[in-house]
């Protein structure tokens, strides 16, 4: 049997949309974001993500930063929490993140990555993991490179999501490249990327021979795409329930309307006339109206 992941992805896979993932079969979860130095220093937004609840284990939190010390101080901390690994985000191409050297600019300096792994390896004694890119762009895609620098400085397993950062999420993801990542180490690699079905799960492990799969925006409006079987319509309409039921038992009042509004969008994909049911699910003012107005729709 497939494993399938659920992608750490910012300002999405909070605690509702962990639960809802793991109650349609994800494995093993991984939290989005934490800002390493952010967590250090107190940051009452920065603790929320990291919280997590005892049913979602086996969970993975996953850091983002690029100073080495700071990063072994926070995967300290984490782990001290419960947390069963520890991630580190080697993937996010946003320019904001870019540009403090966190995320996927971590790949332009090998030397530096392998410091990082060093000390984070040092600090922590539960799993280690990180999640990369085919490399920053067409003339420097070095996922092997920086996969055998990881298995030498004791990395447990590696993701790999192989588009470069420069074309972001445009493009179709060349999944020769993680097959590449698995010829080349010996420790997992989980794949990631154009995954929108149980089909295309069986199809990149095939391709690849990856030990796992990884979904990302192939979840969003569409958690059901955890199980191997078709959902029915009645389950799809049960587990949007949960999923809007756990919003509201878990999240701040105006995260959850925030939250509540973005993820009904999603579900709502496909739907007559969707554009004009997604202005109307923005403008509603509280959460009764905004799922009135889906439950209309559906």
């Amino acid at each position: 049997m497939i494993e399938l992941r659920l992608a750490p992805m910012a300002a999405v896979t909070n605690v509702p949309f962990r639960l809802v993932a793991r109650e349609c079969g994800a494995g093993r979860l991984t939290s989005e974001e934490i800002d390493a130095r952010g967590f250090l220093e107190g940051s009452a937004r920065t603790r929320e993500f990291a919280s997590f609840l005892p049913e979602e284990h086996p969970i993975a939190l996953q850091l983002l930063g690029a100073d080495p010390d700071v990063l072994a101080e926070a995967a300290r901390r984490l782990e001290a929490t419960g947390a069963d690994a520890i991630d580190l985000n080697m993937g996010c191409p946003v320019a904001k993140i870019v540009a403090k050297g966190q995320g996927s600019a971590l790949m332009r300096d090998p030397l530096g990555a392998a410091v990082v792994f060093r000390t984070m390896r040092k600090a922590i004694g539960v799993g280690f993991t990180i999640k990369i890119r085919g490399g920053w762009d067409d003339r420097t895609v070095n996922a092997v490179e920086i996969a055998r620098i990881a298995e030498g400085e004791g990395v447990d397993a590696i993701t790999v999501h192989p588009r470069t950062r420069s074309q972001q999420y445009n493009g179709t993801a060349p999944w020769d490249i993680i097959a590449s990542v698995v010829d080349a180490v010996t420790i997992p690699v989980i794949g990631n990327g154009d995954v929108r079905s149980f089909a295309d799960a069986r199809a990149m492990v095939a391709a690849t021979r990856c030990a796992a799969v990884m979904i990302g925006r192939g979840a969003l409006g569409a958690p059901w795409v955890f199980r191997a079987a078709e959902v029915a319509r009645e389950e799809r309409a049960r587990i949007i329930r949960r999923h809007a039921e756990l919003i509201d038992a878990y999240l701040p009042p105006r995260t959850a309307l925030l939250q509540l509004k973005k993820h009904l969008a999603w579900y709502a994909h496909g739907f007559p006339h969707a554009a004009r049911l997604r202005e109307e699910l923005f403008r509603a003012p509280e959460p009764a109206a905004v799922l009135d107005v889906f439950w209309r729709a559906w």
